[in-house]
């Protein structure tokens, strides 16, 4: 299931975000090495909403800071 989530979350910043796939992995950090900023946050939790029906607390959404960080909070939402 996280590696679903993975390449769900891989093709939103590829496609949406016109990112390189090859700079994308686990532990790619999303505002120092892919430099999103806040509005960008923001879309991508609107992106991850769109299609996952799940519903990232802004809060914690915060306390990512990686695109693995990304994956567990969705994967943790899918199992409660």
């Amino acid at each position: 299931m996280k590696s679903q989530l993975y390449q769900q979350l891989k093709d939103i910043l590829v496609n949406y975000f016109e990112l390189p796939a090859e700079m994308i992995s686990q532990e790619t950090d999303l505002y120092e090495e892919l430099e999103l900023d806040s509005i960008d946050a923001i879309d991508l939790m609107v992106k991850l909403r769109e299609m996952t029906d799940l519903d990232i607390e802004p809060d914690t959404f915060k306390q990512i800071r990686t695109v693995g960080d990304v994956v567990n909070e969705l994967h943790l939402l899918m199992e409660a």
